[in-house]
């Protein structure tokens, strides 16, 4: 069988990509080596986790604010069990969504292990051992990432365990161990901590989610230290060990001294690496970096002209809609379009509640790039709709340009601030000037008018409210 393209990998990379060469007349197919379509995002990354934070979020409402809100509750329990159900529930019905997609838009679905025998040949190799053949003209590699370990942090899925195995626990831990206080160890050490358990972040860099802009992480360690949270940042993990009931892990601190935690749990949340395992790049001469990423073109192209890599397994960040957005780029390149990916205006995400959000450069950038700026903030506490609802932890910041007034970042935390980024990407794609957006109306009582005023206060310090 000939194809015009085949996907390698189901993700939201994979998925939307061979949606959209379907939508444009190119008979594909897409290859998945689990049963479930859809990747990690959508089995044991974004959308699992989501379901728990919120989860999580409506247990710790009720047991520290519904009062105050006129809502007496009596005997408050966590049923860990049933929000593991709803959460595979959640799973479920968006991978049957995919499922459905996939037969709409006659793309073949062929579950497997794929690998290259040549650079148009693609060997499938099916659970039961059997093998399948076929041939794409094009063929984009969507296989996306892993999580990162250690020789020093052994993973045994028991107590020492990954993302994956945190999202369906049995218990909630007594003491979880989080070493790595970045996007994924601050999601599911909140989810934990929420729910009633110990949680201690231990960090190698300076402050949480280190690759935000700093003031973001300050105002996250002041949320989830109201949790109970313990911080250990500029620690180095020498060591992880599984005792039996227990984990030790030993910690080497700024001034050289050697500290041990004890937990029950110990999430290893240390990054992700490119998955390529099994491709047999080799086999189609497609090249790889020294960090195991297949390396692209600006056209998203490898050094064989009609094979195409995205997401995970390539440079940039490990971003679901930063995939999504390289599929349809890559399925209207193939056909002769022309897109564009704006890298520095893809938002990044931190889901826990408050929720953080950023797109363009951190002020760390600005001054490294050397360029002339103005800050506005603007705290969620004077706020009216933040009051309302008792969302008063976080704040909106604002970089503008100095001379040209240019929006340069956005760095939000606050209630709703995963979706309230959109408006700052909007605005930074027609290159709106912070005042530009002070002459927007906005909707009156909206978490919104928190951008509208941080704008105003990078705007000659014009904030009404503040």
């Amino acid at each position: 069988m000939e194809y015009d393209v085949i996907m390698i990998g189901s993700g939201p990379g994979g998925y939307t990509g061979a949606i959209r060469c379907a939508q444009l007349g190119l008979k594909t197919a897409i290859i998945e080596k689990y049963p479930a379509l859809g990747g990690t995002c959508l089995n044991v990354g974004c959308i699992p986790s989501k379901a728990l934070l919120d989860s999580s979020e409506h247990y710790y409402n009720a047991a520290h604010s519904f009062a105050e809100h006129g809502i007496k509750l009596a005997d408050l329990q966590v049923d860990l069990a049933q929000m593991i159900k709803r959460k595979q529930e959640v799973v479920d019905a968006t991978t049957k969504g995919i499922n459905f997609l996939m037969k709409k838009n006659k793309i073949d679905e062929i579950h497997g292990v794929g690998s290259f025998v040549d650079p148009h040949t693609i060997k499938i190799t099916k659970e039961d051992g059997s093998e399948q053949t076929i041939k794409g003209k094009n063929i984009i590699i969507a296989t996306g990432s892993k999580p990162l370990s250690f020789p020093s942090m052994p993973i045994d899925k028991k107590r020492v365990i990954t993302s994956t195995e945190a999202l369906k626990l049995t218990e909630i831990p007594k003491h979880l161990i989080v070493i790595g206080a970045g996007v994924i160890g601050a999601e599911l050490g909140s989810v934990y901590a929420r729910l009633g358990a110990k949680v201690s972040f231990v960090e190698f860099a300076d402050s949480m989610i280190p690759t935000m802009d700093k003031t973001l992480g300050k105002e996250l360690q002041k949320v989830v230290k109201k949790l109970g949270a313990d911080f250990y940042f500029s620690h180095k993990v020498t060591k992880v060990e599984n005792t039996g009931d227990e984990v030790v892990v030993s910690v080497d601190t700024p001034k050289g001294e050697q500290i041990t935690l004890t937990g029950d749990y110990c999430l290893v949340s240390v990054g992700r690496r490119p998955y390529t395992d099994g491709l047999n790049l080799e086999a189609a001469g497609v090249k790889v970096d020294n960090r195991g990423r297949v390396e692209v073109d600006n056209h998203l192209r490898t050094n064989v002209p009609h094979i195409y890599a995205l997401g995970d397994v390539i440079r940039g960040a490990m971003l679901a809609h930063k995939a999504e957005e390289e599929g349809t780029f890559i399925a209207e390149t193939i056909v002769g379009q022309k897109p564009h990916i704006h890298y520095r205006l893809i938002p990044g995400v931190v889901y826990t509640w408050p929720e953080v959000a950023s797109v363009g450069l951190t002020e760390e950038e600005v001054k490294q790039e050397g360029l002339p700026y103005k800050v506005g903030s603007f705290p969620f506490k004077a706020l009216g709709r933040a009051r309302a609802s008792m969302d008063i932890d976080g704040l909106v910041k604002v970089l503008a340009h100095k001379e040209t007034d240019e929006i340069l970042g956005v760095h939000m935390i606050g209630a709703r601030a995963a979706d309230m980024i959109a408006e700052a990407v909007t605005a930074m794609e027609f290159r709106a000037s912070a005042e530009d957006v002070t002459r927007m109306s906005h909707a009156h009582p909206t978490y919104t008018e928190a951008f509208k005023e941080a704008c105003l206060a990078a705007t000659d310090n014009r904030a009404i409210n503040m």
